[in-house]
């Protein structure tokens, strides 16, 4: 199950369970579409895999036992360790080859 988390790893904007803005790697890894489009060039600068939009959990729980209520959202904050430069220079570097051929 997706952990949801609550912010971009890059900028830290808060990117809340509904957020249509929060984009996702095959690992979880969480950026706002802003810093996927504009600085990681679509690359996942943990992986080096490509992004997808992240799903909306729904919140009501339409069928037992699924829903935010029953499986709230992550809390946890997670950062990149990577400074500007370091993004820079991976995701220039891995950018040319498509998400699906990486």
């Amino acid at each position: 199950m997706l952990e949801l988390r609550p912010n971009c790893e890059n900028c830290d904007i808060d990117l809340p369970p509904n957020s249509t803005e929060a984009c996702i790697c095959s690992y979880e890894c969480t950026f706002c579409r802003n810093c996927v489009d504009k600085q990681l060039n679509n690359v996942c600068p943990n992986c080096g895999g490509g992004f997808s939009s992240r799903p909306v959990r729904p919140t009501s729980e339409y069928r037992a036992g699924v829903g935010l209520n029953v499986h709230p959202a992550s809390t946890l904050r997670v950062h990149t360790p990577y400074s500007a430069d370091e993004l820079a220079e991976f995701t220039d570097m891995i950018n040319p080859i498509k998400p699906e051929n990486r």
